[in-house]
């Protein structure tokens, strides 16, 4: 069955023709009318029942300018409930294992809850927990509800998995700071594009009011030690020099506990987590089945969001990838993308996007052409997601910030632009006397950034010199006030890449 909608398609327009390009889920369509021999774009969805034929897919021809076409990719790849969310998953590199994935199938022909737990740590989130929340945003595209648990409570002792040494322990005032940082930006980053709120708890908010005798009796006698002992996460720790402690080792019943709460009071059923996770997700299923004799809880793993060499993506040299503007600045969170290898490019393209499929294999395929601009899969790759993560308003100063800081740069400096960069490049504060009305070959060498006003003069001669990126035209320029940005600044650069802000006071 092939549903179709598009606002300007003519009420007199008898539509005998329909031509497909694109994927099973989101792909486009192009309209002709024959009696007019108008034609009309728009997207189409298809809601095809189990065992129906797929139409085949037609991958669409890229161009150089194909970022620019790109347009609100996170709508345009919506998923209709009927789809098979699953296959979109596995086809996006999304899904690693599941509980039961017959009895999940089947369970997602109707709209249920799902979950995702992040345990405050830190104030922000980083990269590797950004997959979490893109897979909750899909199961949200096909009609399902996502449900984000912070673990007040949880942080509070520590997830042992995936970790050789034990977490330290934070102060109560930092974990309440954590946690009211990390709502507010799952708040921002699952907004229902309907303008309906997410669903965000704590489970500090149960598991205060629960007594350690209560716990051990209502929900301990169900745990089995051999279940627990043969869980990865313990083995890996038990075996290494430092073993695991009690506390540690209590956390996978603690996320079990987690899940049977919001499966009994919330209609939670499907939980999601890293592949590192799987243990601890099954203690909640296992828990599930014992304590409240009930089928239907689910649980599913993705992959690690790892480098081709291994290595975890979402760190740099000098640390996580910050998710909170606080944390780090929309320009560089859009700058490491931009670092991303080809060889990992196409692959987050994937996992981390809304973009449709046969757009990531146009762009696959444009990538080994002869007339390919490098790095513009990473530009469309830093593009999407820093959208994603900062809205518009922070892909807007991240591009700006970018332009003003190229080497070469002719991207005109102003007060806004200035403000962004300033604390990315080298700054020296002069006196205002000594610049205002003194000649531009004096300031550099003043500045520091040139050694000799003989090395100054050559280089304005040959172009080589830029005041808020205007070439210098002749060395008998003067600095004017009319140069100075904002109230007391302007940015010298010598060569390509040699920047230097200056603060007149």
């Amino acid at each position: 069955v092939i549903q179709t909608s598009v606002s300007d398609r003519p009420a007199d327009s008898n539509f005998m023709l329909l031509m497909y390009t694109g994927s099973v889920c989101g792909g486009t369509i192009c309209r002709r009318a024959l009696a007019t021999r108008r034609v009309f774009c728009g997207r189409v969805t298809f809601a095809a029942e189990r065992g129906a034929h797929r139409l085949p897919t037609v991958p669409r021809v890229l161009t150089k300018t194909y970022s620019a076409q790109i347009n609100e990719s996170r709508s345009s790849a919506s998923l209709d409930t009927a789809c098979d969310l699953l296959s979109t998953l596995k086809a996006r590199g999304l899904y690693d294992n599941c509980t039961d994935e017959v009895g999940l199938s089947e369970a997602l022909h109707k709209p249920v809850k799902v979950y995702c737990g992040f345990d405050p740590t830190a104030d922000s989130l980083h990269l590797g927990n950004l997959l979490g929340i893109v897979i909750l945003a899909w199961f949200q595209k096909a009609g399902h509800h996502p449900v984000s648990l912070v673990g007040g409570a949880t942080g509070r002792v520590g997830d042992p998995s995936g970790r050789s040494l034990e977490r330290p322990l934070l102060s109560e005032d930092t974990l309440a700071s954590n946690v009211s940082a990390i709502r507010s930006l799952l708040e921002k980053l699952l907004a229902d594009e309907r303008g309906s709120e997410p669903t965000i708890l704590n489970n500090y908010d149960w598991f205060q009011s629960i007594t350690l005798l209560d716990f051990l009796r209502d929900t301990g006698k169900f745990a089995r030690m051999g279940t627990m002992l043969s869980k990865d996460s313990v083995r890996t720790r038990l075996e290494s020099e430092d073993g695991l402690s009690f506390t540690e080792f209590s956390y996978q019943l603690l996320q079990g506990y987690d899940f049977m709460h919001l499966f009994r009071e919330q209609g939670v059923s499907v939980q999601i987590g890293g592949s590192d996770q799987w243990g601890n997700i099954t203690a909640g299923t296992d828990l599930i089945r014992r304590v409240c004799r009930e089928d239907g809880a689910y649980g599913m793993t993705f992959p690690l969001l790892l480098k081709s060499d291994g290595t975890k993506f979402g760190k740099s040299a000098t640390g996580a990838i910050w998710l909170s503007k606080e944390r780090l600045s929309p320009y560089k969170f859009y700058q490491y993308l931009l670092q991303t290898t080809d060889s990992d490019v196409v692959r987050l393209l994937r996992m981390l996007t809304f973009l449709p499929l046969d757009d990531i294999s146009g762009i696959e395929a444009n990538m080994q052409g002869p007339n390919y601009i490098p790095n513009s899969a990473q530009t469309i790759l830093a593009e999407e997601l820093t959208k994603f993560v900062h809205g518009q308003s922070g892909l807007k100063e991240a591009q700006l910030a970018t332009a003003c800081l190229k080497p070469g740069s002719d991207t005109p400096l102003d007060s806004e632009a200035l403000s962004l960069v300033a604390e990315l490049i080298p700054t020296v504060t002069l006196n205002r006397s000594s610049v205002i009305g003194i000649p531009i070959i004096t300031v550099l060498v003043d500045s520091g950034l040139l050694d000799s006003k003989g090395a100054a003069k050559r280089l304005v001669l040959n172009g080589g010199v830029r005041l808020n990126n205007v070439k210098v035209p002749d060395i008998e320029k003067v600095v004017r006030e009319s140069d100075i940005i904002g109230d007391n600044m302007l940015v010298l650069s010598s060569g390509k890449k040699n920047k230097l802000l200056i603060r007149l006071e």
